[in-house]
């Protein structure tokens, strides 16, 4: 009888309460992993200044990198809203250096499907926690969604920002619709790709954590 009864239980006993009340440890880890995974995407996002060539070849290297931080990040989430807060952090902050208010709606629409997907995982799925972070990582598109409404007040933006003529004529030839949609789709899998090497190198904390 109690083979019976005990999966049920267990399964239950596993399923997190929906809660957004925030421990002071929970800001914590999103403002320590916040910065880590900004530090990341935008060390790398700076080497696009040398040219557009080298954006577009870079830019989706950079969620394969910050996997880790944020994988680590998922370890330690326990329950509603930390990913939302991340998001935000991470929008505001994009906004600092550069990016378009649409780019801030896209991360917090992003953050709020993986809020989803790891409360379905009762936050204890590695599998849910890969899928959350390749989901977060479709963010990339939002920095273009101007490029797409106005390219040449785009362009113009770009220029006012003293990355030159040259630059911009540059990525006025280069950066055609389906290259950006080119370079986003990779910086996609490049997520997915990240969340498994974040998985792999985490392995401990996943463990730790009831995710492996």
């Amino acid at each position: 009888m109690s083979d019976t009864t005990t999966p049920p239980q267990t399964a239950t006993a596993e399923r997190q309460p929906f809660s957004l009340t925030f421990k002071a440890r929970d800001l914590l880890n999103v403002a320590i992993f916040a910065v880590i995974y900004i530090v990341v995407i935008f060390a790398i996002a700076m080497l696009g200044i040398i040219s557009p060539l080298v954006m577009v070849i870079t830019l989706p290297l950079a969620p394969l990198v910050a996997g880790i931080p944020y994988m680590l990040f998922l370890s330690r989430v326990r329950h509603s809203g930390m990913l939302a807060l991340f998001g935000l952090v991470f929008g505001l902050a994009s906004m600092g250096w550069g990016h378009p208010w649409q780019s801030v709606l896209v991360i917090l629409g992003v953050s709020l499907i993986g809020e989803i997907v790891m409360y379905l995982g009762r936050y204890r799925s590695k599998w849910a926690a890969i899928w959350t972070y390749t989901i977060f990582s479709t963010w990339m598109i939002g920095p273009w969604i101007p490029m797409f409404l106005d390219r040449d007040a785009y362009l113009a933006s770009q220029g006012s920002e003293s990355m030159g003529s040259d630059y911009i004529a540059q990525m006025d030839a280069l950066l055609s619709a389906p290259v950006i949609l080119g370079v986003w789709g990779a910086g996609v899998v490049f997520g997915f790709l990240g969340g498994l090497v974040g998985a792999a190198v985490l392995r401990k904390h996943f463990v730790k954590a009831g995710l492996a």
